[in-house]
């Protein structure tokens, strides 16, 4: 049970004064702050925050289960992030919208363009690139979908997308994966022999590491693909160990580069780290190493890049507002590319993995594993 003064109902009760209606256009990243909400919902039941929810997703999601805004033509992965707000809606409910809703995203990865060795393209724009990214935005969804509606091959699906993606971008030196992994080794960013991006970006490690810690709470326990993910699981967060700097408990922008002028401890990257640290713990991980540093970084968190206004309400500082990969000369995955982006307070990718690290970190302090939504 979250106390009334825990960061996470803290930190909701923020968003729902200040976003009665978090986007006008279907995106990823209100999706993140939205399942923040959805898990407190789980550990408080009030109404109020399944109603925000609901209001927000019903904005989008008509009955007919249509998506406003949402066109599948584009092949674009971060679409399919919000749809697992979709699997609570449809247990309440049992509303054929969100099923319709569902049967729809799960439609675009039936021809969503691949690599030579299936893995899906983060976007039609970007071709034979997988990012990082990707992982989190459609794999966990692919795993509830398959657990939803009895469909075992896409638990196969999901396994070989970490896979694959960890088996291109996995640093031998430090563990760290890098960002995106360019099949064609066209892009300006992609080194020449191994296809891989330069740097090793925080936030794009934090959704991979999100993503299998969810993952692996929807793969059936007897998945043959449990150990290989558990395993890949288990060395990342090992690398992120190494990672942390140890005065603050935080993550920086540009992993490894700590000591670079510039660079500088990230808030969502942080968080993420967090959420996956504790997440793994509670799934009976008994590293003891995780939890020490979960709660380091959690309360570094807390300390450093958490502020409250006059009106108690919640702001999350330092949080990068974007970063990608492009054809473009700006977006050359470069460090001083990293550094150049705007540094905000508020943005919804770190509101959200804030929410959810904090929700997680009071679960692990109470010894209680995730309860499952409905």
């Amino acid at each position: 049970m979250l106390e009334q003064q825990s960061w996470a109902v803290r930190t909701a009760q923020t968003v729902i004064k200040r976003q009665p209606i978090l986007g006008t256009k279907w995106a990823y990243e209100w999706g993140v702050v939205l399942k923040g909400v959805e898990q407190v919902w789980l550990e408080t039941r009030q109404p109020a925050y399944l109603d925000y929810v609901q209001i927000n997703i019903d904005t989008f999601v008509q009955p007919d289960g249509s998506i406003l805004t949402y066109s599948p033509q584009e092949y674009n992965l971060d679409h399919i992030n919000t749809g697992k707000l979709l699997f609570s809606l449809f247990r309440m409910t049992g509303a054929a919208r969100y099923e319709k809703a569902l049967h729809r995203l799960r439609e675009q990865l039936n021809t969503h363009p691949r690599t030579s060795e299936r893995g899906f393209w983060h976007k039609n724009i970007y071709p034979q690139q997988m990012w990082l990214d990707g992982i989190y935005m459609a794999g966990p969804f692919l795993a509830e979908y398959g657990r939803t509606f009895n469909q075992p091959a896409d638990f196969d699906e999901v396994v070989q997308q970490i896979v694959l993606i960890e088996s291109h971008t996995r640093d031998a030196q430090t563990g760290l994966l890098y960002h995106g992994w360019d099949e064609s080794r066209t892009q300006q960013w992609a080194n020449p022999e191994t296809g891989c991006s330069p740097h090793f970006w925080g936030r794009a490690i934090g959704w991979y590491v999100m993503a299998l810690a969810e993952v692996l709470e929807l793969l059936p326990e007897d998945h043959a693909g449990r150990p290989p993910v558990t395993a890949i699981l288990n060395r990342t967060l090992d690398a992120l160990l190494r990672a942390q700097d140890p005065t603050s408990g935080l993550w920086y922008q540009v992993l490894d580069q700590g000591h670079r002028a510039g660079n500088y401890l990230e808030a969502s990257a942080s968080s993420m780290m967090v959420y996956a640290l504790a997440k793994t713990v509670l799934q009976s991980n008994t590293n003891p190493n995780y939890q020490t540093a979960a709660e380091t970084g959690y309360n570094g968190i807390v300390k450093q890049l958490i502020e409250t206004d006059a009106e108690g309400s919640v702001n999350v500082n330092r949080i990068c507002s974007v970063a990608g990969l492009g054809s473009t000369p700006y977006r050359d995955g470069s460090y001083e590319y990293y550094i150049s982006e705007p540094v905000v307070s508020n943005d919804y990718k770190g509101v959200g993995a804030f929410i959810l690290a904090s929700v997680e970190i009071e679960r692990l302090r109470q010894g209680r594993a995730v309860k499952t939504a409905g």
